[in-house]
């Protein structure tokens, strides 16, 4: 005869300071979805009757009137800033993201190991700095220098479309606040980028060393490779910031309200810098379109976000096959 075995139930009684930290990260967790879950029905319950009245014109429509003379509510559209934003927002990525992944190279596997430590610091001292100061200086500083910049563009380079323009009004210009944003995110992308780049196997780089390779080959095919997907999420953390930066465009952007794909040209602005400008002065009505305007900012920068993840994503799982 053979005896039966009682199958027994193993079970891990976890101490106290976990199931306390459990519930603290669960519960910061869940607060964060809250809250924004808050201001995303905050938003769009005050902009509701906005799109009701407008529609998809309120996103596809060029004109922002304000309140007729007998107080009665006019067109508003938001393309013009809407556009703005993708403007600025692209030309600040494609400046930065070359410059932070250069300066993130060198600090990891360049430079001086007691100058790396003064580079990390001033690093993570840029990433904080407030925008006003980004913005004062690209005023004072920045400026002078890009209209320069942009009429050496203008002149070698105006047979391309983007950057040909009649006449020399390039003050206040995408260029000039592209590179103002370039500046403000430039940290963030190197901090996270120089992150990604040191968590490289040193196996690897030694191998491909030992192969025959020099440095820039081992980066090139090693390096580089495994820290695409952090690279990407890096410039997609600054895209988003750039997105809804208010102040630094305010201070150097001529702020107008029609569609300019001209870089090179005076006159654009975002949706963070319009909502600033125009919600002192605006009527009752004006402030639903405000926060329908800040709505729109919101998902798009949403939508930036997802995007970023799955990019992310898939960039992982190219380099684990």
């Amino acid at each position: 005869m053979t005896a039966t075995v009682e199958r027994r139930e193993v079970a891990t009684k976890r101490p106290p300071v976990d199931k306390t930290l459990h519930f603290v990260v669960t519960s910061g967790a869940l607060t964060s979805l809250v809250v924004l879950g808050a201001i995303a029905g905050f938003l769009l319950f005050r902009g509701f009757e906005i799109f009701h009245d407008m529609g998809f014109g309120f996103i596809t429509g060029s004109t922002w009137e304000g309140t007729g003379a007998e107080g009665e509510p006019t067109k508003y559209g938001i393309a013009p800033m809407l556009v703005g934003s993708l403007v600025l927002s692209l030309v600040a990525v494609v400046v930065a993201v070359p410059l932070s992944v250069g300066t993130a190279l060198y600090i990891e596997f360049y430079a001086p190991r007691a100058l790396r430590r003064i580079f990390v610091s001033v690093l993570d001292l840029a990433a904080a700095i407030p925008s006003v100061v980004y913005g004062l200086w690209g005023l004072f500083v920045l400026r002078p220098l890009a209209l320069g910049w942009a009429a050496s563009l203008n002149r070698y380079l105006g047979w391309f479309p983007l950057f040909s323009v009649k006449g020399t009004f390039f003050d206040g210009s995408p260029f000039i606040g592209g590179l103002v944003l370039a500046v403000m995110i430039s940290p963030i992308i190197t901090s996270i980028s120089r992150e990604v780049f040191s968590q490289t196997p040193p196996e690897l780089v030694d191998g491909a060393r030992a192969l025959g390779g020099e440095r820039w080959a081992a980066i090139r095919h090693v390096v580089l490779p495994f820290g695409r997907s952090g690279v990407i999420g890096g410039a997609m953390l600054g895209l988003g910031r750039a997105l809804g930066e208010t102040v630094a465009i305010y201070l150097v952007v001529s702020i107008v309200f029609k569609i300019n794909l001209q870089i090179l040209f005076t006159g654009s602005g975002n949706i963070a810098s319009m909502i600033a400008l125009k919600f002192g002065e605006a009527s009752p009505y004006e402030v639903k379109a405000l926060l329908a305007s800040g709505f729109v900012l919101f998902v798009v920068t949403l939508l930036v976000n997802f995007a970023a993840s799955y990019i992310v994503g898939r960039s992982k799982r190219k380099v684990s096959a």
